[in-house]
């Protein structure tokens, strides 16, 4: 029997879709910042809208997939926002066709629960929450370790709640900081000085939400 890869299903979808006023307009603006973040970070299959509001896409690792996720909150212009399930398990192609690729295995299935898990607690104590981790329980003899449970939904908690917490311009800004530019760049592109990009980064917690994924190893463009 052939062995099944190990992949990181990641399932989105729509925060608010049906309070949109102009839902082909945020469908629109969704799948320009689905095709920006899938050029920074490589996937095995780029996000993309399958049915609906929801979204899938398929990375090689947990890190891509976490920094996945966190560029399109920033990519995306306010209002809009996105929440996640993201899972680890196998996969396999149920179909090939060229327009329509179908997959299903225990990375889809984790994915599903994991965006459920999301949307639960966001209903019920966590309203910045928009983002969760489920690992296939039965990933003894992998050849991937993938991170714990709990210490990545641990920093997917901290997270969210900072980049919720922040306006467009700030998201902006930490967008601008992962990508490498300096705070002396971004200053001058909005006209102010660099020590109000600083101020305004410590306020908002874009420092720590930087330094977090530069502990995960990636930033955009750096490969997964």
């Amino acid at each position: 029997m052939t062995k099944q890869p190990i992949g990181v299903a990641v399932i989105a979808d729509l925060v608010g879709s049906r309070a949109q006023p102009d839902r082909a307009l945020a469908q629109r603006l969704m799948v320009e910042a689905f095709d920006e973040v899938n050029r920074e970070v490589p996937a095995v299959q780029p996000l993309a809208p399958t049915v609906g509001d929801e979204s899938q896409g398929l990375y090689a690792s947990v890190e891509a997939a976490i920094l996945g996720t966190l560029l399109l909150r920033l990519v995306l212009p306010a209002p809009l926002d996105l929440r996640f399930g993201i899972g680890v398990g196998q996969y396999r192609t149920v179909s090939g066709e060229v327009s329509d690729v179908i997959q299903d295995g225990s990375a889809w299935w984790a994915a599903r629960a994991a965006i459920v898990e999301t949307k639960k607690r966001e209903r019920r104590a966590i309203p910045s929450l928009r983002t969760w981790y489920r690992l296939d329980p039965e990933h003894d003899g992998w050849d991937m370790t993938p991170p714990q449970e709990a210490a990545t939904n641990a920093y997917l908690l901290a997270r969210d709640q900072l980049v919720t917490g922040m306006d467009d311009r700030y998201r902006k800004r930490l967008l601008g900081l992962m990508r490498g530019e300096t705070q002396e760049s971004l200053a001058r592109a909005e006209g102010v000085t660099q020590s109000a990009i600083s101020q305004s980064m410590h306020r908002s917690g874009a420092f720590a939400v930087l330094a977090g994924s530069e502990l995960f190893g990636l930033r955009p463009g750096a490969g997964a």
